[in-house]
């Protein structure tokens, strides 16, 4: 790619991400040469000019994709000349072609092809009468069909070389970039999707979650993703047939007006060609361009939602370091019951029976006695699956119990994904897979983060039709957003797991290996240069991570903090500066208050890296996550046998959609608040009202026990929290608008769809 092109590019993407070329051009030269997002974003401010993660990311995926198109633009010029039917105007046009459709548009007519009816007709020799039809010359095109009449070529009679001719004709139109455009244009503002079932398929088990679409139309444009993924597994399980087209006589018509020039039997035969164009070239053609792209479409959408829901969950708040008590609820097969210390290690485990009987009952009480004295436990962690709340009510049941022992239902979803990987029988050989779900359930609250990174991404349970989703897409996203919230946080080094380090800007699985395998052959790190001894942790490693790796006994107070190595010598001079310590500078408020920040400007570094620098001396090392609060189910409601209707209860959002919230309400069964029941006011995006782990209050307005379907709402409540989030609320009215009415009018038909919900 020529620079010209390339600065053309940068252009292009600051005006449309409405930031300075400079700023495009610098952040891409710094990502080419192999810096990551979260290093650009933190410690290169005064190169970006302070662009955050989502906009480095969006220049980077952006000049990608310019950049791919640029080399399928030398391909194509390149193809087409080699076959010797370039033209200058062409070329300008390829040339000056700014997006990948209009490319492949004018590409098409050379594009290589496999035998069609219209290659067939050429090799006839059918194609000069093809061009008098395309002409509509004014002739008598019967008479001029019987000179094409061939036994060699099998052409008996005028009509199968006019049958022929018009199949030639039919391919030029369908290859023409304006027809292509003009219906693109009618697909956009008139298609519908139209989804049918298959016949034998309306009273099959299988076919029940999609009873909603066994005749669905809808605008294409405006389906909402959704629906449009529950629509398109339900065509993939072989449940229903779709079909996507505008007005097939509005189409035709509009075809007509392009292409037909005369009247007559020669303007017959040019319609009879345009029918052919369309039912059996373009409308396919362009359904499969508008199928991908609506499905692209929802995809973005619903990994978007993933990727939101899983940042509030990994970002959930910590306990912190704390002896935990761990218990794996069970009914007939037990509690699994483990005790970690205040780093997470694994000190002891046990099972206990608490609801096989009264017998039964008071040996477990001993056992935790035991443990939680021998240990002396600080905070008991309850598994919130099968006979979570069962087991929270027997430990809260407990007299004895020491007041300051904190008691927390930890949500268990992807421990057993945990349990079973390799990464927990690494970590415990000799323990069987209860024994490391436990340890999992324990560990998270301490440290969500740091446990849920173990897991894969996409088994914790946040997302929207996961298993539908382009996977590659999805795991890049769920990836970069795991690299952020990890390097927001920092990671202590001496006691990360190789999983968790290997998030860390620049460091990847294999270093991360390679760190621990040091770590535990030489000892804990004394100073973050000390990892340029690891194995293959060479200079350009280190600028990435080091300002996110922390070291909490480290002797200099810098390696403590999320200053970079490479801004030490600043902080030591502003110490100077004030005559003292860096360790006292930190410390005392008073004497950061005399830096004159202005006299440390630089040529590399200027005031925004400079204040991060301040506001870290400020707060060395702090966790960015909100603080620690309890949450307690409401007493006496254990099941949905327990639920009425009008029942306000306390509530966990687990998982939040584009179609509303889904809430824990400690009875083993999701309820949902619909999109239309989370505000008094109109909502359009439900992550601007609840996020994953929120605490909230919701009243029940529906239960279906047989369909084990709980109905919610959280109006009021939802009005509190939006001002607690300090978002700005539209002016309410007495009347409910009209698309709140109608989201609330469907629920219950969007409800059918979620048997299959969040990839089941």
């Amino acid at each position: 790619m020529s620079s010209i092109t390339e600065k053309l590019n940068i252009r292009k993407v600051a005006v449309e991400l409405g930031i300075n070329p400079q700023q495009v051009e610098t952040t891409i030269a710094l990502l080419d040469e192999g810096a990551t997002v979260p290093f650009l974003s933190r410690y290169r401010k005064e190169a970006t000019g302070s662009l955050d993660e989502v906009q480095i990311m969006n220049v980077r995926d952006r000049m990608t994709v310019l950049r791919e198109m640029e080399k399928r633009r030398a391909f194509i010029l390149e193809t087409i000349e080699e076959q010797g039917k370039m033209t200058d105007e062409l070329r300008d046009k390829i040339v000056k072609a700014n997006t990948i459709t209009a490319l492949e548009d004018l590409y098409l007519p050379y594009k290589p092809k496999r035998k069609t009816r219209a290659t067939a007709a050429r090799e006839k020799g059918l194609e000069p009468l093809a061009l008098k039809i395309f002409s509509q010359v004014n002739c008598d095109i019967k008479t001029e069909a019987e000179k094409f009449i061939s036994p060699e070529h099998a052409i008996a009679d005028a009509d199968e070389a006019l049958d022929g001719a018009r199949d030639i004709v039919a391919e030029m139109i369908s290859e023409n970039g304006d027809a292509r455009e003009a219906l693109r244009k009618l697909f956009r503002e008139t298609a519908l999707i139209r989804s049918r079932v298959v016949a034998g398929k309306d009273e099959s088990e299988e076919g029940s979650k999609f009873r909603d679409y066994f005749k669905w139309d809808e605008k294409l444009m405006s389906c909402p993703s959704h629906r449009m993924l529950a629509m398109r597994r339900g065509e993939n399980e072989g449940i229903l047939l779709l079909d996507v087209a505008p007005d097939a006589d509005i189409s035709i018509e509009s075809l007509n007006k392009k292409f037909i020039k005369g009247k007559g039997e020669i303007a017959e035969q040019m319609k009879a060609a345009v029918v052919g164009a369309y039912k059996r070239l373009l409308q396919p053609s362009l359904e499969t361009e508008f199928r991908e792209f609506t499905k692209e479409d929802a995809d973005k959408k619903a990994i978007d939602v993933f990727a939101q829901n899983l940042r509030e969950l990994l970002l959930a708040s910590p306990l912190g370091q704390k002896t935990i008590l761990a218990l794996d609820p069970g009914f007939r097969t037990g509690c699994k019951l483990v005790v970690l210390d205040k780093q997470g290690k694994l000190l002891e485990n046990d099972v206990i029976y608490p609801h096989n009987g009264n017998r039964e009952r008071t040996e477990s009480e001993d056992t935790l006695f035991r443990l939680l004295a021998k240990h002396h436990v600080e905070a008991i962690s309850i598994g919130n699956g099968t006979a979570g709340r069962e087991t929270e009510e027997f430990v809260r049941g407990i007299k004895e119990l020491p007041k300051e022992i904190m008691i927390v239902m930890v949500n268990e979803s992807g421990a057993s994904i945990y349990s079973a990987s390799a990464v927990a029988r690494e970590e415990f050989p000799d323990k069987d897979v209860t024994v490391r779900g436990a340890v999992s359930i324990g560990r998270r609250l301490a440290d969500p983060l740091a446990e849920l990174v173990k897991i894969d991404p996409k088994s914790i349970g946040v997302g929207q039709y996961q298993h539908d989703v382009e996977q590659n897409l999805l795991k890049k996203k769920l990836d970069e957003v795991v690299e952020s919230c990890v390097n927001a946080v920092g990671v202590e080094l001496n006691t990360a797991s190789k999983q968790l380090l290997s998030y860390v800007a620049g460091i990847g699985p294999a270093i991360a290996k390679s760190i621990v395998e040091y770590r535990e052959e030489h000892g804990a790190f004394r100073s973050r240069k000390d990892i340029l001894k690891v194995p293959r942790l060479g200079e350009k490693v280190f600028e990435q991570a080091a300002g996110f790796l922390r070291i909490r006994n480290a002797s200099d107070p810098l390696d403590r903090s999320a200053v970079h190595p490479e801004s030490y010598h600043i902080v030591q001079q502003m110490a100077k500066d004030v005559n003292c310590s860096v360790d006292a500078l930190m410390k005392e408020k008073e004497l950061r208050k005399k830096i004159e920040i202005k006299k440390y400007v630089s040529e590399n570094i200027g005031l925004p890296t400079l204040n991060d620098i301040l506001s870290e001396l400020e707060k060395p090392g702090r966790d960015p996550r909100k603080t620690f609060e309890t949450f307690k189910f409401q007493d006496g409601v254990n099941s949905m046998e327990d639920l009425k209707e009008g029942m306000r209860l306390p509530g966990i959002v687990t998982n939040v959609t584009n179609f509303g919230a889904f809430v824990d309400i400690g009875v083993h069964q999701d309820g949902l608040v619909h999109i239309s029941q989370l505000a008094d006011t109109f909502v359009d995006d439900p992550n601007k009202i609840v996020k994953v782990a929120q605490k909230v209050m919701v009243t029940v307005t529906e239960v279906d026990i047989p369909r084990k379907r709980i109905a919610l709402s959280m109006k009021g409540e939802a009005v509190a929290k939006k001002q607690e989030h300090k978002i700005p609320i539209p002016k309410s009215s007495n009347a409910t608008p009209p698309k709140q009415k109608d989201a609330a009018k469907n629920w219950q038909d969007q409800l059918a769809a979620l048997k299959g919900k969040l990839g089941g």
